[in-house]
């Protein structure tokens, strides 16, 4: 017997859910946002290819409503078309936590984030997107928003090498200014839980515990939903990120691995420093 349980189980796991007409519904929506609540301003696309496939490395902002993410997306299609295959890694606590906002999000093009589905998407000739950082970069504090946040990870950087992708960066600013990260009391928060003086109220064990200024709480604490602050967006598409070797040798060699991360984050970082410049004047 099927049951709801097992479709959720198995949401994310195929190529097939992303649904163009879906995405199609949404654009007007992307539009007003884009054009008069964020204002975004974007460049650099120029460097996309007209063919894939690509790894598109972005850097996470503004809590759980990600809104540069949205506006990312909705310049991509603007560009490329609804149906140019294009997938987002998405982290897979998203489906026990809220099957709603998974079941939407597959419908844009989300699959989950394991190596298999990034694999699948790139021997598709699809371009993939991926938020190494996660809820670390997500929710860094308001003083760390223009600091490059990989969280360690490099899931990511194995996927391009073993596939031979070319790693994209996409980065933005402004978006991290749609809420203000104070702190995160992750520890003090997870030792609160553990004495049962602080139930968590989400069905998940979270990297982060943030508290935060924005709408609509006022004051937020630990990864609540939230509706950003309508404030100006800048996005920037960079150029390419070529490495010297390729292919699984070079996927399993550590120090090499290490070395491409590193060239990854100090690059983007570099380019984020510019951003910022750029968007002062």
């Amino acid at each position: 017997m099927k049951t709801k349980h097992s479709a959720q189980y198995r949401q994310g796991w195929s190529l097939d859910e992303r649904d163009p007409k879906f995405i199609a519904s949404l654009m007007p929506y992307w539009e007003w946002f884009h054009k008069y609540y964020f204002r975004v301003k974007s460049d650099g696309w120029h460097h996309i290819p007209e063919k894939g496939p690509l790894l598109l490395v972005g850097s996470h902002n503004g809590g759980l409503a990600s809104p540069d993410t949205s506006m990312m997306m909705y310049d991509w299609f603007c560009r490329f078309g609804i149906e140019r295959p294009t997938y987002g890694l998405m982290h897979q606590s998203i489906w026990t936590t809220n099957p709603t906002a998974a079941n939407l999000a597959v419908q844009v093009g989300a699959i989950r984030a394991h190596s298999k589905m990034g694999i699948a998407a790139l021997k598709k000739k699809a371009s993939v997107l991926v938020y190494p950082g996660g809820a670390q970069d997500v929710f860094r504090p308001y003083t760390d928003r223009h600091k490059i946040q990989l969280a360690g990870r490099k899931g990511f950087l194995k996927l391009a090498l073993r596939e031979q992708s070319p790693i994209i960066p996409v980065i933005s600013v402004g978006s991290h200014e749609t809420l203000v990260v104070l702190g995160d009391c992750y520890q003090q928060a997870k030792q609160l839980n553990e004495w049962g003086i602080l139930p968590w109220l989400f069905n998940i064990d979270p990297e982060v515990f943030p508290i935060y200024l924005g709408l609509p709480w006022g004051v937020g604490i630990g990864p609540l939903p939230n509706l950003p602050l309508p404030v100006t967006i800048h996005t920037r598409v960079c150029p390419p990120i070529i490495f010297k070797r390729y292919g699984r040798e070079a996927a399993r060699d550590r120090l090499y691995v290490d070395a491409c991360y590193e060239l990854v984050r100090s690059r983007m970082q570099q380019h984020l420093d510019q951003l910022v410049i750029d968007s002062q004047n």
